[in-house]
């Protein structure tokens, strides 16, 4: 606990200011006020506490001050952990406290009723708010001029590229139609420590998985009620990847301890575990021959392994670390980006597992920033073809055409510089919505949302934006049905949104 006790010195010599910490310090000083700070020794659990109190004061610094400040952080913590822990004591989990603690001023008269909170076994429900909501979860724009009125890309489209920040955007714009979210759909906040990779299952709307850099894997159910179905704990370091078999029976994980693990789902348990001599990064299995697993490690190399027997079939050396990967829809193609910035085609033998390098696209820029994600997509209204998507670490997405029938040559068709970033944040590709649209994606960003943006568009490219969470967002993903997107942030909360209905996916 801790007391401050203030007495007015009117004499004019003035008065003195005495801070008491808990271990016995005093601080004096001189001033108008006489100000007595003690600060009682406290039972508190929270280490950002001791690192307020404990936080040494330079030479050249006001001990008043720091003694006050000191005290005013604690106090302040300990408040905030108290408030929240009662919140989850009554039941109603994050998103009832986020949004009590961002409640509006007329709170109190408003005559909007309240909506309780459904625990369930891991997430917790919020029902979907009304329009007039005073606490509503999500937060859009978009341009009000119609992309139909333009005409669209063809093959021949020159490129651009667009620099903006992740909270850029036109005035007076509209909700975008065809990302409109109705609120959240569930959340699970039981990870105490940051989401690195997150995924829903093959051809699944339900079955979703996600990594966290504490070494567990957490594999949740979000269908009706949402629950955790399996945490699967292995491996030491961080998760660095993971995919689902295409069955969604085994998952296959790598990560920063130099090993690839792989789970029985059905079981939870780790039928096999392969050792490497350095942190493996990336992870996929085959899409046609799921017997190859093909992983990317931090000692420039991509190996296939067998998944029955765990032995190695093909390696292929790279410039650098391979940090992301991804297969093509046929399994002839592996798209890789190390961290360099370098962007790799590799054909694939799927009876043999053989690799050989095709191509390299090597970005024009001075700085070499890591690659975190690479999707490949088999159609695009952009480039009416196949595409690749990357994105690298200091916020810079790339749209390649892809040329099949050249071994993977990749073209740019148009980029886009975000913020730049600290952490390492994954895009992802958004539903293809109808003939008419645009090309769209997704990503998180630091400010804590996460951000949609139109590829089509050399300027105002942000068309909608999602608030909610109070952390770094670092990796989004769609399911299968295309009515939930999952985002994860830096201290382990998972939130799934439910997107609206509409009308385009009927005009596909």
């Amino acid at each position: 606990m801790a007391e401050v006790t203030s007495m007015n010195n009117c004499s004019k010599d003035g008065g003195a200011t005495e801070a008491v910490t808990n271990n016995g310090c005093t601080i004096n000083g001189t001033g108008k006020d006489m100000i007595k700070v003690t600060v009682k020794k406290a039972n508190v659990k929270d280490p950002e506490i001791f690192s307020c109190l404990l936080q040494p004061a330079s030479s050249d610094s006001d001990l008043d001050s720091i003694g006050v400040r000191r005290f005013l952080l604690a106090r302040k913590a300990e408040s905030g952990v108290h408030r929240r822990l009662d919140w989850r004591c009554n039941g109603k989990g994050y998103v009832a406290y986020r949004n009590y603690i961002r409640r509006p001023r007329n709170w109190e008269n408003s005559q909007i009723p309240s909506y309780p909170s459904t625990p369930g076994n891991s997430g917790r429900w919020m029902l979907t708010s009304s329009p007039l909501s005073r606490l509503s979860e999500v937060e859009s724009w978009s341009s009000s001029k119609d992309l139909r009125s333009g005409a669209l890309a063809s093959n021949h489209r020159t490129s651009f590229s667009s620099s903006i920040s992740d909270s850029d955007h036109p005035r007076g714009q509209g909700v975008e139609p065809a990302y409109s979210f109705v609120g959240m759909h569930c959340i699970f906040d039981q990870c105490k420590s940051a989401v690195t990779v997150l995924k829903f299952g093959h051809m699944s709307s339900d079955l979703l998985a996600y990594g966290a850099s504490d070494g567990t894997l957490t594999v949740c159910n979000v269908s009706d009620p949402p629950t955790v179905i399996n945490q699967l704990k292995g491996h030491s370091k961080d998760v660095t990847d993971f995919d689902f078999s295409s069955n969604n029976q085994y998952i296959a994980s790598s990560a920063a301890d130099k090993t690839v693990r792989v789970w029985e789902l059905s079981k939870g348990l780790c039928i096999r575990v392969i050792y490497g001599v350095s942190p493996q990064l990336c992870i996929r299995f085959h899409p046609v021959n799921n017997n190859f697993l093909s992983v990317g490690n931090a000692n420039k190399e991509i190996t296939v392994f067998n998944f029955s027997t765990g032995r190695v079939i093909a390696k292929s050396i790279f410039d650098s670390e391979v940090t992301s990967m991804d297969h093509d829809h046929t399994g002839h193609l592996i798209f890789c980006g190390d961290a360099q910035g370098c962007i790799y085609s590799v054909t694939m033998d799927s009876h043999t597992g053989a690799l050989s390098r095709s191509h390299r696209y090597r970005s024009s820029s001075k700085q070499k920033f890591p690659i975190t994600t690479v999707q490949y997509r088999s159609f695009s209204l952009l480039a009416g073809g196949p595409v690749l998507l990357t994105c690298t670490k200091d916020g810079s997405l790339s749209f390649f055409s892809v040329a099949l029938e050249v071994q993977g040559y990749l073209t740019l068709r148009c980029s886009l510089k975000l913020t730049p970033r600290i952490h390492s944040i994954r895009a992802s590709f958004c539903p293809l919505l109808s003939l008419n649209k645009g090309e769209y994606i997704v990503a998180g960003s630091e400010d804590s949302n996460v951000y949609f943006y139109d590829l089509t568009r050399p300027k105002h490219t942000c068309v909608n934006k999602l608030q909610g969470h109070r952390f770094p967002v670092l990796v989004v993903a769609w399911n299968h049905g295309e009515n939930f997107l999952a985002s994860a942030d830096l201290y382990g909360v998972v939130i799934v949104w439910k997107r609206a209905k509409t009308s385009y996916k009927g005009n596909i």
